[in-house]
């Protein structure tokens, strides 16, 4: 029974070093020649990337910018809004004593 396990044992060993064997490694220029094509899209790639954070960038810097305008225009209509106000109130005021005063 104990050389039945060490032979299934070195059959298997046997057959995993001659898979290994056929298999060989892989060349440095043929791994060269697999990454290149890869290689070239992922820099392609990364310039498109960077040309996208370049342009995001500057659009939210534009924006906050348009922004920052859009709130100061508002304070700027509230302002005058009031005195809008002020001078139609004005304008009442001197109607209603134009209509009291009386005729000749």
């Amino acid at each position: 029974m104990m050389r039945t396990i060490s032979t299934k044992s070195l059959v298997a060993v046997v057959t995993l070093v001659g898979a290994f064997g056929v298999s060989g490694c892989a060349t440095k220029s043929f791994v060269r020649e697999q990454i290149a094509p890869v290689s070239q899209r992922v820099d392609t790639l990364e310039a498109r990337l960077q040309e996208t954070d370049t342009t995001a960038k500057s659009a939210l810097a534009e924006a906050q910018a348009a922004s920052g305008q859009a709130q100061n225009n508002g304070q700027r209509l509230e302002q005058l809004s009031g005195r809008v106000d002020g001078v139609d109130q004005r304008l009442t005021v001197q109607e209603q004593k134009r209509a009291k005063r009386p005729r000749h």
